[in-house]
Order: C-alpha cells, then structure tokens, then sequence
C-alpha cells in the first residue's frame, strides 16, 4: 500500500510518502504557488484488500457532507470540485426529492449548525453530525434536537399539538462540536455522549437553550413560515385524527400476531440492540412460500430475518397512511421493520426485496419500492433498503459448478468449463435447493442499494409509472418495445 500526504501553507509545500505504514521518502520543504490545502493519495493494500474497488457514489457523499460542514471548503476528486456556500442549507438542497414548504430555517453558533423544514411526504427526515462524523444512527443530540423541536414550537403557538402532527414531514440536518465525544460503537455511527465538553455542559440543555432563543426569534420574525408550519401541523393532525380508530385496531392486530407471525421468521440479532454484530441484521422480503422456505433453511438465524408476502402487495401511490393500517399485509410489514414511530427503532439494517428475476418478480419490487418511497421515504435515503440479486443460470460439469447472474458469465462459463456442460435457468428462488441459497446470502451475497437523489424525480417517475395514466403507459411500452428475433 502506498500512501502520500502533501501540505500546501503560505508558500511552501511539504510531503511525505508511506508504505505499509512505514515511512519511505521524507521530501524537503519546497516553495510553491499552489493555494493552501492538502492534497492526500492513496492505493490500498492488495495483499489486504484481494478485489477492490471504489464506487464514486459513496465516495462523492462523504466529501459532500465535508462542504457542508465546512462551508467555502474546496475538495477536489477525479476531476471535480466540491464546495457549499451555504453549509447545511446546501445539504437540504441536495437530499430534498421534493421541494420544501418554506424557505429552510438556518440557524448557527459556534458549536450548533441547524437547517429546517418541510415537505409534503411522510415521516421524518435527520441528517445529523458530530465533529464531522455522520452520524446515521442519531444519538443524544438528534433526542435533544427533537425534544426542543416538539418543546419551542408548542411554546410559540401556545398549544399542545401532538408530536407527531409537528415532526410529520420534517427535513432537518443538525452539527454539533463535542469536545471528546463517546459514541456506542466503533462506527462512530450514534452518539451516546450526554455532555458537550468536561465542564458538563449538557447537550439536552444546550440544544434545548439554543432552539428556545433562535427558532422562536425566527418564528416571530418570519410571519409568513410561522402560518405555513402551524397550517401543515393543522393538517397532519387532521389525518391523524381521521384514521385513529382504524389505527388502533390495526396495532391490536399486529400485536396479537407479533408472538407468532407466520409471516416473519425472526433473527436474534436486531439492528436497535446493542448486540456486536447489529449493523449486520438483515431482512428477506420474499414472495410466497417455496422462496422463503428456501431462504429460510439457507440463512444464518442469528442476523438474518425473512418476511414472506401473499401474491403482490396493493399498488399504493397515491394512497393515504390510512392503507398501511387497513392493509393486513402493510401493517405487519410496519411491525416486522418497527418503522410505524420512525427509523430510531428500525429493527434490521438491511430490508432486502428478495423476488424472482421475472416480470412478476420486478413487479412486485416495483411496489414494494412504491410502498416505502410513500410512506418511509427516509428508509430508503439513509441506505437501508437493498435488491437482492440471485443467479439466473447454474452451470457445471463434473468438477465444476458456477453461478451466473448475467449473459455475460454464463458465456464466459460455458468456454472455461470446456464442451457440453449442464446448463440450468432458474425461473424463481423456489427452484433453488436450500443448500445452494447459502451461496448467495452469506459472504458472497450480492446486494443492489436502492438510492434515490433529488436528480432521480421520484415524484415524477412514480407517478408515470404507477399513477392512474394507464394509456400513457401502454403507448410508451408500445414504442419502446424491442423484439429480441433470436426468440421468435
């Protein structure tokens, strides 16, 4: 492995290179007209590290979130620039699949940067931070943060909404500076720390105070964002309202199944535990029976979970939240993933959409992606939802047995196994013996993220192709058929 560090400071350079953390060339200070920064390049470990390989998306995330953090900060990688102007403001802008209600309310001291607002979807929606660390899992400031949330605007419209008509629908992204921060794990991924420095400043206290004094200035200042949040709370309360009876019937139901249902065959590990291996916990959606009986006996039952669905879920888009609690199969799904409050207490890390690689297979992705981009957008966003990918074809001979998972490497098995190998086209996981499945859901799984950025127009794709245009959608299916004449 080899690793270069150059500082550029006031005129004069200095870099240093490494390999297998030993020092190997300690180059003197030079002059330069390059403007301050430092410029790091690495090549990791092949002996470490057998097939690596880096994905720009991920990568480009992390920098980003660096920008905003560190407004007027310049990063340059593969050819392009990040910077924010506007720090955590810039941060909304980009993760926002839809457009706010209200110009974001931008609040900031030394050691707090806050960004709000609010859209038309779901749920809540957290994007929080600690020295710079992301973390995805919240902690001790995102509670704090929520609680004076609840607290500043009860206060400012002197009535007791109820917490959830109030964070329904909210974006927020929250940094704070800690002064030797504990988290709960060694991902830094959840904050555990109660105070913000040695002193015992309280980090409840402090975002509590600073809230109190800010947001409720800015309320009062601006008018007009003070009368579009009070209408939106007004709102979420009237449809809270409206199916509150069907929605305890709903829990009552769920909870009488929770000890025994058949749907979900359970793991012991969950990713809201404090267990070593949580971030581990995974979820198999599957359709029917034979797939999940497969999955099942193949899986390892301390991390990983399988709901097994009836047919094809309801076509949600469109619908109100009132269908995930008069849907049988919606509702125990919600259970199953413990989503209904929010993703705090997500039970599994990794929900998995694991269907035949059929029409009927993608169908079914379709809408359960429908369902979740409806109702819990924010699983999606933060990473948790995943397409399991499966082998098409089997091939083998008699020493020799490969997967394939596309035309590609079927081909390619078909010339290294030499002349007349068996060839087997799964049609569905059900054909698939349990014995092989373990194959493709442990070490050597193949998992597709599901990501959604504001360039993807969610809204837009999701009401073309599941909204109520079928005619649309039938003319665009008829021109952009393509006939493959090998099959005819």
């Amino acid at each position: 492995m080899d690793f270069t560090v150059q500082a550029f400071r006031e005129g004069e350079t200095k870099r240093v290179e490494f390999s297998r953390g030993e020092l190997t060339i300690d180059h003197p200070v030079e002059p330069t007209k390059s403007a301050n920064g430092t410029l790091i390049e690495f090549r990791p470990d092949e002996a470490v590290f057998e097939k690596f390989t880096f994905k720009d998306e991920y990568i480009e995330d992390l920098l980003k979130n660096y920008t905003y953090l560190n407004a007027g900060l310049a990063i340059h990688f593969n050819g392009q620039i990040f910077i924010s102007k506007k720090g955590l403001l810039d941060l909304l802008d980009e993760k926002m699949t839809e457009p706010g209600m209200y110009e974001p309310i931008h609040l900031k001291d030394e050691d707090l940067e806050i960004a709000i607002t609010h859209t038309g979807q779901y749920g809540e929606e957290y994007y929080t931070f600690v020295n710079g660390q992301h973390t995805t899992q919240g902690g001790s400031h995102l509670i704090a943060f929520r609680e004076a949330m609840v607290k500043t605007v009860r206060e400012f419209y002197n009535k007791n909404f109820d917490v959830a008509d109030i964070r329904m629908g909210m974006v927020a992204a929250v940094s704070i500076k800690i002064e030797e921060p504990v988290f709960e794990s060694q991902t830094k991924t959840k904050l555990g720390s109660k105070d913000m420095s040695p002193d015992g400043i309280s980090v409840r206290n402090y975002v509590h105070d600073f809230l109190k004094q800010n947001l409720d200035n800015y309320l009062h200042k601006k008018s007009a964002t003070a009368d579009i949040i009070y209408k939106k709370i007004l709102e979420s309360e009237k449809e809270r309202k409206a199916i509150s009876g069907i929605q305890k019937l709903a829990r009552e139901r769920a909870k009488k199944v929770s000890l025994h249902n058949k749907k979900l065959r359970d793991c012991r590990i969950h990713y809201n535990s404090n267990a070593e291996r949580k971030t581990e916990s995974s979820i198999f959606i599957t359709e029917g029976d034979s797939a999940s009986g497969s999955i099942t006996k193949a899986r390892d039952v301390g991390t990983q979970a399988v709901f097994s669905l009836k047919g094809k879920p309801l076509n949600s888009y469109g619908l109100t939240r009132k269908i995930v609690y008069e849907n049988e199969e919606f509702n125990l799904l919600q259970a199953a993933l413990n989503i209904e409050e929010g993703m705090e207490s997500l039970r599994y890390n990794h929900v998995i959409i694991a269907t035949d690689a059929d029409v009927d297979g993608m169908h079914i992705r379709l809408l359960l992606i429908t369902f979740f981009l409806q109702f819990f957008p924010e699983l999606i966003k933060n990473g948790h939802l995943y397409i399991l990918q499966t082998p098409l074809f089997r091939v083998r001979n008699k020493k020799e047995t490969r997967y394939c998972y596309n035309e590609e490497e079927r081909l390619k098995a078909l010339k290294e196994l030499g002349a007349n190998p068996e060839i087997t086209r799964f049609k569905g996981l059900g054909e698939i013996s349990p014995d092989e499945f373990s194959n493709f859901i442990r070490k050597d799984i193949r998992l597709d993220q599901v990501r959604m950025k504001k360039e993807d127009a969610a809204k837009e794709l999701l009401d073309f192709y599941m909204g109520k245009n079928t005619p649309n959608r039938q003319n665009f299916i008829i021109d952009n058929l393509i006939v493959d004449e090998e099959m005819l």
